[in-house]
């Protein structure tokens, strides 16, 4: 008995330290409820979940929302642990603890295409084959850059953990790591890989906006609490449906959802700069294409090693995603949204802004992690 009462004791303790990391959170709502938490770190790959409580999606959805603020440290536990409902978030950063047993489901894709694989221009690296022996610099082990190029690699019968030499520079520190022939190639995310291509740096090796079978691939999908999809199923398919509404509006209307992000102080960052980050992401929601994302993501990642190898890749993709009432492909195309005047950006205006900007500068979203994690 005593035993046992110190495990609930050690329990309740790790629970309640996960818990201070994030603000503004309340009970979990009670089955049938229309009250839903939202989590939130504070990045422009967050607009869609900004920009549904701005312009009202959630109560179009008649649901209750509140915001919870977290950090990174324990974004990952706090959602397993009940401190917030629901939010939307990367797929390969989740998958390996989904298959150590976390208790979260993905309902639909968010946007797709901010990883990139880039070899110096002054290298003789033209092809994923070519990076075999080489140094690769990352914004961090395990970040989704170091991901996507341990997949990539994988794919392409490379051995990451013996072959590659993987070192770690800070995001906007890549391109002088490159300049000083310190690395061969670097693994980033939107904006660095676009910078570094601007500044002649760097060739594209695997680019994730281009590259099949990557290039319809969802980066980021939304994440839903197990339990809570449990009690709330209702209230579960409104908030993915008023995430995936406020994606297409980011789409359609990306330089007004970067307004909205910063005057709204969701984050920090210039109206600029939040606009440059958010036009290199691609906000084309879809039900079916969250599944095929969560399938080949981790169909790769246990090739590359990075799931146990006794992992049964379909049963996990079975255990990781599910399919919503109300939420669907079809919904999607009929779905229509509003055209803000003067909200869309060039391409040639986005460029111009690279050249305003450090790399070291840029809000880049989540798809650049902190090498912690």
């Amino acid at each position: 008995m005593k035993i046992m009462r110190s495990r609930i004791i050690v329990t309740a303790a790790m629970s309640a330290a996960l818990l201070t990391g994030c603000k503004k959170s309340s009970e979990s709502a009670g089955a049938g409820s229309n009250k839903v938490r939202v989590g939130y770190i504070g990045l422009t790959c967050e607009a869609p979940i900004f920009t549904a409580v701005e312009k009202g999606f959630f109560k179009e959805e008649g649901l209750e929302v509140s915001l919870v603020k977290c950090d990174w440290k324990n974004y990952k536990d706090v959602l397993a642990l009940g401190g917030y409902d629901i939010t939307h978030h990367l797929v390969m950063y989740f998958l390996k603890p989904i298959e150590q047993g976390l208790d979260v489901k993905f309902t639909g894709g968010i946007h797709r295409g901010c990883l990139r694989v880039q070899a110096g221009v002054k290298s003789n690296i033209r092809s994923v084959k070519d990076l075999r022996g080489k140094r690769i610099g990352v914004p961090g082990m395990g970040t989704p850059p170091f991901i996507f190029a341990n997949r990539v690699l994988g794919a392409n019968g490379i051995d990451p953990s013996k072959e590659i030499t993987w070192l770690v520079y800070p995001a906007g520190e890549l391109g002088l790591a490159l300049d000083k022939g310190e690395v061969d190639a670097v693994a980033d995310s939107e904006p660095i890989g676009s910078i570094l291509l601007e500044q002649g740096k760097v060739r594209n090796i695997a680019d994730q906006a281009a590259d099949a079978p990557y290039n319809e691939e969802y980066c980021c999908a939304v994440l839903v609490n197990g339990k809570f999809l449990a009690r709330n199923p209702k209230a579960t398919a409104a908030a993915t449906r008023a995430l995936l509404k406020a994606a297409k509006w980011v789409e359609t209307n990306p330089a007004a959802a970067a307004k909205l992000s910063v005057e709204a102080n969701y984050l920090a960052s210039t109206v600029d700069m939040n606009t440059v980050a958010i036009s290199h992401l691609r906000y084309v929601p879809s039900v079916s294409g969250a599944e095929v994302a969560v399938k080949l993501a981790s169909a790769e990642m246990k090739r590359a090693g990075m799931l146990a190898p006794t992992t049964d890749v379909e049963g996990l993709a079975r255990r990781a995603f599910v399919q919503l009432e109300g939420v669907s492909d079809d919904w999607l195309k009929s779905l229509q949204v509003e055209t803000v005047a003067n909200a869309q950006v060039s391409r040639r205006w986005v460029i111009r802004q690279y050249a305003k900007f450090n790399p070291a500068e840029v809000f880049c979203g989540p798809c650049v992690l902190p090498a912690t994690m």
